[in-house]
């Protein structure tokens, strides 16, 4: 901006240039700079709007992908309770059936530990180089190890080549000396490590590690083995997901023994209907689009200021405002690809006058109860082509990297900064024709003082001319 005039009054004529200039200048650029700052308050208030509207989606579509979770699931028909989680953890899922069933661990499944032969050298004893050879299950890992190396440099090559295979190792340190030990993820019986090609690392894993020499440490890999109301199983995972239809087991620790070894009591596990559970998740989607909702309304309604006159929000007639929320509440009334449960009305979930939804209970129960819906509720909602696929396939046109909101926004920057240009430009013809007319009008200024030294000069003389007549 030009910076303001300081008051000046015209040393000759008394002229104030000062309001002058101001109001010739202004004369020349307000209706101007009324345009650029117009403008600006709309485009602003339109970026403004997008990145709300942003927001919201993302907020919207996060809601989504926590219900989603596919290590915590939501809209589970049944729920999995245990009467004893030091022992066994149970999940269900929609194809359970409700029961219970007494479940006895006698032992949990393990991995292998193994450790090579004693070094008295530590951690920087050397190493001979060559190919390593790595076997777990009948696979072979190679690791290449170079002249200079050590014990040390050996296990950090192995837990930066092997990690992603599940196999680890480290250095522990013994009153003999120390040992390289590997450890594994894997576990069950079979899935003992064996180490060869490096003549001081040689380890087999199936043979019990004696005095300072190599081998397996306290035992080797093991089955789970359970029981399921007095039938037996094994397991080379402590996570069984197949013993029982529709229920996932987690076993955690063996069951409570007497003094012979023998299993005294088992642990009941039980599945039931989780209706209350179904609801806290529709609820939970219902809750999250109304906040979208309510967060488009905001920015599309129009109001009244203590004037009465019409104040429009941000996005007050936006055509992509209303593209997106049309996209979106088609998905609600869509069809999708389940069986017996297509729809959302079905559960109860309407539309209202003001776009959000009513979840309304009773049709919700009904639903459940008696037309036995709860296990399609899930694929409903997250199962292919589901209310979450349909929904946000028509948000990501919009909200994604790129999309159309992305867009807009980059377009409305764009204007910004071409209205800060303008604002910049406008600035500079102030600045330019105050300079220019505070000239012009400081010399007329001196021009109109001068004749007025002038006419004073003549009125003297006339005056000296009369008082010499009258004497």
């Amino acid at each position: 901006m030009a910076s303001p005039l300081t008051s000046s009054t015209g040393l000759g004529s008394g002229l104030d240039i000062t309001n002058i200039v101001k109001v010739l200048v202004n004369a020349d650029t307000a209706a101007k700079s009324n345009q650029i700052t117009r403008q600006n308050a709309n485009n602003s208030a339109m970026i403004s709007g997008i990145g709300s509207l942003r927001s919201a989606l993302t907020a919207f579509q996060d809601a989504m992908k926590k219900l989603n979770d596919k290590d915590a699931p939501s809209f589970n028909a049944f729920a999995g309770t245990s009467a004893n989680e030091s022992v066994v953890k149970i999940k269900s899922s929609n194809t359970a059936v409700a029961g219970s069933y007494d479940i006895k661990v006698g032992q949990l499944a393990t991995g292998s530990k193994v450790a090579s032969q004693q070094f008295a050298g530590g951690a920087s004893t050397p190493i001979s180089a060559g190919e390593m050879t790595i076997s777990q299950n009948g696979k072979d890992y190679k690791i290449t190890v170079g002249s200079g190396a050590t014990l040390q440099s050996v296990r950090d090559q192995i837990n930066k080549e092997m990690s992603a295979n599940g196999i680890t190792a480290n250095i522990i340190n013994e009153a003999g000396g120390s040992r390289l030990v590997f450890g594994s993820t894997t576990t069950g019986a079979g899935s003992d490590i064996s180490v060869g090609g490096i003549p001081e690392l040689t380890i087999d894993g199936t043979q019990q590690m004696s005095g300072s020499g190599a081998g397996f440490i306290t035992a080797l890999a093991q089955d789970a083995k359970f029981s399921i109301d007095g039938l037996n199983l094994t397991s080379a995972s402590n996570t069984v997901s197949n013993a029982i239809s529709g229920i996932s087991l987690e076993l955690t620790g063996a069951s409570p023994k007497d003094s012979a070894g023998n299993i005294t009591s088992g642990t009941k596990v039980t599945v039931a209907a989780d209706n209350e559970g179904l609801k806290k998740s529709v609820q939970a989607f219902v809750d999250a689009y109304n906040t979208l909702q309510k967060a488009v309304t905001s920015l599309t309604s129009t109001s009244r200021d203590s004037k009465d006159k019409l104040v429009l929000g941000p996005l007050t007639n936006d055509p992509t405002t209303r593209a997106l929320l049309g996209d979106v509440r088609k998905v609600l009334a869509e069809t999708g690809a389940g069986d017996k449960l297509t729809t959302l009305s079905q559960l109860g979930i309407n539309t209202q006058k003001d776009g959000t939804l009513e979840f309304n209970s009773v049709k919700f129960n009904a639903a459940l109860n008696d037309k036995k819906l709860g296990p399609e509720v899930q694929e409903l909602f997250t199962g292919s082509n589901g209310v979450f696929e349909r929904m946000n396939k028509a948000i990501d046109p919009y909200n994604s990297t790129g999309g159309t909101l992305d867009t807009r926004k980059g377009n409305l920057d764009k204007v910004a900064t071409n209205l800060a240009n303008q604002q910049a430009a406008l600035d500079r013809r102030v600045e330019m024709l105050t300079t220019s007319l505070t000239k012009k009008y400081s010399a007329l200024d001196a021009a109109l003082g001068k004749m007025q030294d002038q006419a004073k000069q003549i009125t003297s003389f006339f005056e000296a001319i009369n008082a010499q007549k009258k004497s």
